[in-house]
């Protein structure tokens, strides 16, 4: 498979370092306006591939992007300190308009993924302006925030995360929805696995879980200034998808006609994912406030995309 990646900060090179030593590219193209940062990347990852798969890693121009079975987006300003993700929109928008008119130009049969901030209004934009089929442009979405929840919630559970089955919905930002009604434990509802247990999950312990996944982004930042290891893993996971043809569920940013009656948004719900991009997306069950809390998610980003 090959994979452009435009952008190598922090999350565009630790993204090609854990695409390159999972195997999942054969071929990566490192794009950035500092030509030098990216051959130096180019250079540091590939010497690492002894040890792990072969795969080609060079420093190149959108011209290069020719070809390329997936293209990352991971260019932009990075989130600060006390910043709403909802904040960086102007910041990033005329940053993405010379990105994507390249692609388009060197690389139009790609799968585009959106992975910079705000993902959702990033990924609606770069609908709006590619127009392209709209499920071969995805955003990485809540694909960490679920990592996030599932990783706290086995923790609390002593069960490993990979058997925690739980999903955050919405907003990739402060009114994502965290989904308890429809969460397991291996194959048991969540409260009946934690009453067997004899473990307590309670409102106010379930409360503090909600915090610690809603916040943790800028737990991270504000002790290293950026996240980037969770979101690399994400990504690469959703490629990972693509690249097996996997049918994957996962929880990635993509375009919806309706959700919650809130009409022609981006935002993340179960998806499954393929060799082709978007095959379906699977509505889930959710409770009254839930639905509540979803449409509320879904508005706020459909005022700022409509704005």
């Amino acid at each position: 498979m090959k994979i452009g990646i435009i952008g190598t900060g922090l999350v565009g090179s630790i993204t090609a370092y854990s695409l390159a030593t999972a195997g999942i590219a054969r071929e990566i193209i490192l794009i950035d306006t500092n030509k030098n940062k990216a051959l130096a990347e180019a250079l540091d990852i590939l010497h690492a591939t002894p040890y792990a798969y072969p795969c080609r890693i060079q420093a190149g121009e959108y011209a290069d992007l020719e070809n390329a079975d997936i293209v990352i987006i991971a260019a932009g300003v990075a989130q600060i300190a006390g910043e709403n993700r909802l904040a960086l929109l102007e910041r990033n928008i005329e940053i993405f308009r010379g990105i994507i008119h390249n692609i388009i130009r060197y690389a139009a049969d790609s799968l585009i993924l959106v992975a910079s901030n705000p993902v959702d209004l990033l990924t609606a934009f770069t609908q709006k302006e590619a127009r392209l089929p709209t499920g071969r442009i995805i955003g990485s979405g809540t694909v960490l925030d679920t990592a996030r929840f599932r990783t706290i919630l086995g923790a609390h559970l002593n069960l490993a995360p990979q058997s925690v089955h739980a999903y955050v919905l919405g907003e990739h930002g402060d009114s994502e929805v965290l989904v308890w009604s429809a969460a397991q434990a291996g194959n048991m509802p969540l409260d009946a696995y934690a009453a067997e247990a004899g473990i307590p999950l309670n409102t106010e312990i379930k409360n503090h879980i909600d915090s610690e996944v809603r916040n943790a982004a800028y737990k991270i930042i504000a002790g290293k200034s950026a996240t980037y290891y969770g979101i690399a893993a994400s990504i690469t996971r959703i490629c990972k998808a693509v690249f097996y043809d996997e049918n994957a569920v996962l929880t990635v940013s993509t375009h919806h006609s309706e959700i919650e009656g809130i009409k022609d948004i981006c935002m993340s719900m179960p998806t499954v994912i393929n060799r082709s991009g978007v095959r379906q997306v699977l509505y889930p069950e959710l409770s009254a406030s839930e639905h509540l809390l979803l449409k509320q998610s879904a508005q706020k980003i459909h005022d700022y995309i409509h704005k």
